[in-house]
């Protein structure tokens, strides 16, 4: 595998740079693919805020100054993607996020490509009663296993705020959880 400060120099090369994303494709997609599934629910609205990461990459590459590791400039591209389709989604339906994700979970029960059973199904209709921080704050730390620094890197924010957020949500969730016990 090519190294990281390898790939950012072919990546920023005219003469490679194709070959280098190619190869920036492979490594990344399945890990951005489910980060940015587990913000927006639905696989064809992933599928369609992926492409539009890898193009947003494509595109301003020539900008990466080295400042982070790509691995977490790449995540942070995906969740302001993943974000700014959400907020525009609802802005165009004219309704609140909260309602636009509580459809998506709805309509995650049929979805085809949800491989998650009552628990998951369940689990999920629990981060989506939490504030849009502490959602990704506790997708990114559960499901993705980013630390803390890596969290901070990506979301711009201090690492207490995300253990305080991360901690707050685990509570929020435990007691969604607890509460809803009947009903598996």
């Amino acid at each position: 595998m090519v190294q990281e400060q390898e790939l950012v120099g072919l990546l920023q090369s005219s003469s490679q740079k194709d070959e280098a994303y190619s190869v920036l494709v492979a490594t990344y997609k399945e890990r951005l693919y489910w980060h940015i599934r587990n913000i927006v629910k639905s696989h064809e609205d992933a599928d369609d805020v992926l492409q539009n990461t890898f193009v947003k990459v494509f595109r301003n590459i020539h900008k990466f100054k080295g400042d982070s590791k790509l691995y977490t400039w790449l995540y942070r591209i995906a969740t302001n993607e993943a974000i700014t389709f959400i907020n525009k989604r609802a802005k165009r339906q004219h309704t609140a996020t909260s309602e636009l994700q509580q459809h998506a979970l709805e309509k995650l029960q049929t979805d085809v490509y949800f491989e998650g059973d009552a628990i998951q199904l369940k689990l999920q209709k629990a981060i989506a009663t939490l504030p849009e921080k502490q959602q990704l704050v506790f997708n990114m730390k559960y499901f993705d296993d980013h630390t803390y620094e890596e969290l901070s890197e990506i979301l711009e924010t201090s690492v207490g705020g995300l253990k305080s957020n991360y901690h707050i949500a685990v509570k929020k969730i435990t007691a969604y959880l607890q509460s809803n016990e009947t009903i598996l």
